[in-house]
């Protein structure tokens, strides 16, 4: 029975986290109701209490899985794809994963989003590191970048606004791409 509720219990907190993540992917304000998320997620407001005290451990949890998500992508990315192809939809990932960062960031205190900012930066960087060296190896990424020059290419992400989503997302990220190549490398869509 120990195991039942406990197997339970994580489901219930896997499914609040989802629903709040794809809340916060999907809104264009900072606006998280809580009640809402634990009605969707199909959990009662003490069950969702019980999991995340407060709105900003709600959203703390949402933004660490969704590093963690990009970091685990990366590996896995380069199993199936050459590097540069792997490059490319990690990127596409990308460009969902700021949207829920911009999110976070909009809706939670300065504080928080430091101590957020400090946890995604080290495994993003790595699994970046990941992929460019994947990448210099096959002979198809530069030699002369690395997982900070990509960082700070990639962070007019967190700034687009909503109405430029769709049209600024993904573009700026296809000539990032373009300009990590080696030259000569074989080009590949994002």
């Amino acid at each position: 029975m120990v195991k039942t509720a406990r197997k339970d219990a994580l489901e219930n907190r896997a499914r609040i986290v989802e629903v709040a993540r794809r809340e916060i992917a999907a809104s264009s304000t900072a606006e998280l109701r809580l009640n809402a998320v634990a009605k969707e997620a199909g959990v009662g407001q003490g069950t969702l209490y019980r999991h995340f005290p407060t709105r900003e451990a709600l959203l703390v949890e949402v933004y660490r899985q969704e590093v963690d998500d990009l970091v685990d992508l990366a590996p896995r990315l380069l199993e199936s794809a050459e590097p540069v192809d792997a490059l490319a939809r990690w990127f596409d990932r990308v460009a969902e994963y700021a949207r829920v960062k911009r999110g976070v960031l909009a809706a939670v205190e300065a504080s928080v989003w430091r101590d957020l900012t400090m946890h995604s930066l080290g495994p993003i960087g790595d699994a970046i590191t990941l992929l460019l060296d994947a990448g210099r190896a096959a002979g198809q990424i530069r030699e002369d970048v690395d997982a900070g020059d990509v960082i700070v290419l990639i962070g007019y992400l967190a700034r687009l606004d909503e109405d430029e989503w769709d049209r600024r997302a993904h573009r700026p990220l296809h000539i990032v791409l373009d300009g990590l190549r080696r030259r000569g490398a074989c080009s590949t869509a994002l």
